[in-house]
């Protein structure tokens, strides 16, 4: 092929090559460097190719037409804003989040699984997602987030030594299985909840879709490590109540995802991390402090998530305050009629910071859980504040959170 551009209409010759050879490559190349409205010049020698030119250019949508110089007849093909199968393709925004306009406030069915940025060709199929508002989901920053938990990502087999010695009596042993147990549960619901949203949510806002799915794995890894933990010393997992159960199960109920963002993850999760950092400081053996110290921080980022996503939509939705404040009145009432926390993790707790079954001991450990039940409401009260609940109902509610602490 040979292009000249000498004149204000570029020329390419597209020499003895045919449009049913590929011809097609060079033409659409050769528009696609120029704007909408502009026109190429082409020439060939191909047996036909006039016509296919021409059949080609009404497939495309391009206005056509033949002049001749020189002797020789060449096409005048003038370019369309979008041709072809493009002409009604939609644009998906952008997929830089930062630039304007480049997050859709309602991503469009028929963009389905296509990268945020992509033109759609008409007539794709309509996925049903149904969380495609971004003011319901969106989080200013789900990247950054996502971000930091690819960089702090740890492997449960080298950042956890399983091979520290160390020897608990019996009973501390025992509790310290009964919390792991506890956690499994919880861990298990703090997964299938987002995991669940995920399926549902729009792939236009794949910032959070990034953000939800390493979230969901690193529930897979506390699973895990909470899980070999209680096998450690040859033991199964010991008691799961029905109060426990009934707790969670109100979370994997609620279809609304702020208000199951702000029940598991503020609420919850920020809840836990008072919980783990309790196990860090006061765990008999050095395993179970260095398994809680990393999930800690895990699931701080979790509530990091879960915060930025609710001050981002309480911005725009402040009445979303009174619809929270119901959520846990509603739970709380739910509730009220089972057990809570069950004895055995109170007790567990109790023995853990305790160390040893003498009355002095279980008196220290006592009092220790008890500072930890203060700290675990204080974060709470501190988290609702800073949603911008007043301070009075933030008391109120950060007492009302269920007893199971998720």
């Amino acid at each position: 092929m040979t292009t000249k551009a000498e004149s204000p209409s570029p020329l390419i010759d597209i020499e003895s090559l045919g449009f049913d050879a590929g011809a097609h490559l060079l033409v659409r190349h050769a528009l696609d460097a120029l704007m909408p409205g502009q026109t190429l010049r082409v020439m060939g020698t191909a047996p036909g190719w006039e016509v296919m030119l021409e059949h080609w250019c009404r497939a495309q949508g391009h206005l056509v037409q033949w002049q001749a110089a020189e002797g020789r007849r060449f096409a005048v093909i003038e370019r369309d804003r979008r041709y072809g199968r493009w002409r009604d393709a939609q644009q998906t925004g952008r997929s830089d989040p930062r630039v304007a306009e480049a997050v859709a406030s309602r991503a469009s069915p028929a963009w389905g699984l296509a990268a945020r940025g992509a033109q759609v060709e008409a007539g794709s199929p309509e996925f049903a997602f149904r969380l495609d508002q971004k003011a319901e989901v969106w989080s200013e920053n789900a990247a950054d987030l996502y971000a930091q938990a690819v960089a702090a990502q740890w492997d449960p087999d080298e950042a956890v030594d399983w091979l520290l010695p160390f020897d608990l009596p019996a009973p501390v042993e025992a509790a310290v299985v009964q919390i792991m147990t506890y956690l499994v549960e919880n861990e298990n619901a703090a997964l299938v909840v987002p995991a669940r949203f995920l399926g549902q949510l729009h792939l236009h806002y794949r910032e959070l879709q990034a953000a939800l799915a390493i979230q969901v794995a690193d529930e897979a890894r506390h699973i895990d490590v909470f899980t070999r933990r209680i096998r450690h010393k040859g033991h199964e997992p010991a008691r799961s109540t029905a109060g426990g159960q009934a707790s969670l199960k109100t979370l994997l109920d609620e279809p609304d995802f702020s208000i199951a963002s702000f029940m598991l993850s503020v609420m919850g999760e920020g809840t836990f991390v008072t919980l783990l950092q309790f196990l860090q400081r006061h765990a008999p053996d050095p395993l179970t402090r260095q398994i809680a110290r990393l999930a800690a921080r895990d699931e701080a980022r979790h509530v990091a998530l879960g915060m930025s996503h609710l001050l981002y939509r309480l911005n725009s939705e402040p009445r979303l305050r009174s619809r929270l404040a119901h959520a846990v009145e509603q739970r709380h009432d739910a509730l009220e009629g089972t057990a809570g926390l069950n004895e055995e993790v109170f007790d567990a707790l109790i023995l853990i910071a305790a160390g040893e079954l003498t009355p002095a001991a279980v008196a220290r450990g006592y009092a220790q859980v008890q500072t930890l039940m203060r700290e675990m409401a204080d974060g709470r009260y501190t988290r609702l504040v800073r949603l911008g609940v007043e301070p009075a109902q933030a008391k109120q509610l950060a007492a009302l959170h269920t007893r199971n602490f998720m």
